[in-house]
């Protein structure tokens, strides 16, 4: 039986498009919430803002890891079923990927309710910075299971075709988590000023009303896919799901690894480079959730024409969602490499650190492009099943940040080679990427009768 699922016929520019927008909303929104969460945590003092420092590499993975590993390995599972006619079998698979949020929020929450002060000393931490990433650490991560599961849901959804809907409830989410951090965490008006803990609670409240908000929609007939308690587990539908969510992760892990090596090896070089190093890694936070949104859309496209046997139509999909993603970040990496003081002038008015920052979007803004290029084909290749090569492109571009950094520095580099190494990486990554789409088989063509 072959699926009547409209992404099936519909014209994919306009499609992806479409799909494209809510998801930009509500990704921009969680950008902005890191910046609001540490313009609070810098009202707080040096100490604590440090230690927000050290605990956000590990809040990031858990969201990558979230929303775009498990999340998509479940959004692509979904798709593939819905693709394939198979609606009993994407109603099971929404009952798994809630049994693998849950999972994975209760291992997230006793992991670091064991090793999170091991953890961040093993990261860097110490003194006062570390007792405050260690508070903010206990609030946030015992809350870790209303993260999963929002992020689980809002990808069962998104495998329908339906980008609306979770993309208006985590926008929901952010607002309520930028208002909630800032009155716990500062105290405004009468709540009592709780410090890093008032900011990571604001976090666990906005989530939980959002995981109990996208359950009660599954749970009801608006949803295409349902979620019904019932039914044998069955390791199948797992599988199914972490066959490219369990994969995707290592890319998740990557990304993380490759932040901290590049931010260590650029502190070598002083403050101000780190500065300036930063004021450009800020733009690419605004960036990437333009990428992921295009990516997350093109994920239920490939999975249902997948699904459905429609290989054709799902490579070009996915051709046709990176392409859009490279120009619309290539043309934002051209105007920086062109003018890079007109984003600079906002964060710094010191002029060391300006050239740092005009250095590195001079070398890395180029490259903008391919990036996004790349990482689009990820997100797409996840609604194949088959992300394997995407992954392996991203390995080649840690070992090249990694290996390629510290041979640098010992051979007296400066801070312009390493920026000039970082845009080179970013680059090989697009285009291995590219590669390994190109040569991974998706499957036999069928008919469409």
């Amino acid at each position: 039986m072959q699926s009547s699922h409209p992404l099936l016929n519909a014209p994919i520019l306009p499609t992806i498009w479409r799909l494209s927008l809510p998801n930009m909303l509500a990704m921009m929104a969680s950008a902005l919430v890191t910046i609001a969460e540490t313009a609070y945590v810098g009202q707080l003092g040096i100490a604590p803002l440090a230690g927000m420092a050290l605990v956000f590499p590990l809040v990031m993975l858990q969201q990558m890891l979230s929303t775009g590993s498990m999340g998509g390995g479940i959004s692509s599972a979904v798709a593939r079923a819905l693709g394939a006619g198979h609606d009993d079998r994407a109603q099971s698979l929404a009952l798994h990927a809630s049994v693998i949020g849950l999972a994975m929020g209760l291992l997230f929450t006793l992991f670091f309710s064991v090793f999170r002060m091991e953890l961040l000393q093993t990261i860097g931490g110490s003194g006062e910075a570390l007792n405050q990433a260690g508070l903010f650490a206990a609030v946030a991560f015992a809350g870790s299971v209303s993260i999963w599961l929002t992020n689980a849901f809002a990808s069962v959804i998104r495998g329908s075709g339906n980008m609306k809907t979770p993309s208006m409830a985590l926008l929901t989410v952010s607002l309520f988590q930028v208002l909630l951090g800032g009155s716990l965490g500062l105290g405004w008006g009468p709540v009592p000023r709780l410090g890093m803990v008032g900011v990571a609670l604001g976090q666990v409240i906005a989530f939980t009303g959002g995981a109990i908000f996208l359950g009660f929609y599954l749970h009801s007939p608006a949803s295409r896919v349902r979620l019904v308690f019932q039914g044998p587990l069955r390791w199948a539908d797992f599988h199914d799901i972490l066959k490219v969510g369990a994969v995707s992760s290592i890319s998740s892990i990557q990304t993380v690894l490759t932040i901290l090596i590049l931010t260590r090896l650029v502190s070598q070089f002083g403050t101000e480079a780190l500065a300036g190093y930063g004021i450009g890694t800020r733009l690419e936070f605004l960036l990437i959730p333009i990428t992921f949104a295009i990516g997350v859309a093109c994920v239920p496209m490939v999975g249902v024409a997948v699904g459905a046997g429609l290989v054709q139509r799902a490579r070009q999909v996915a051709w046709t969602g990176a392409s859009l993603a490279a120009i619309m970040i290539g043309v934002v990496g051209a105007v920086v490499a062109s003018y890079p003081n007109a984003w600079s002038h906002m964060f710094s008015d010191s002029v060391t650190v300006q050239t740092y920052a005009r250095s590195y979007f001079e070398w890395v803004g180029p490259w903008y492009g391919l990036f996004g290029f790349g990482l689009c084909l990820y997100f797409a290749s996840q609604g194949s099943g088959k992300v394997l090569g995407p992954v392996l492109a991203g390995t080649i571009r840690l070992v090249m940040v990694a290996v390629g950094g510290v041979w640098m520095l010992r051979t007296g580099a400066g801070a312009v080679d390493l920026f000039a190494l970082v845009g080179a990486a970013m680059g090989v990554y697009g285009v291995a990427t590219g590669l390994a789409m190109y040569w991974t088989s998706w499957g036999s063509e069928k008919s469409k009768a």
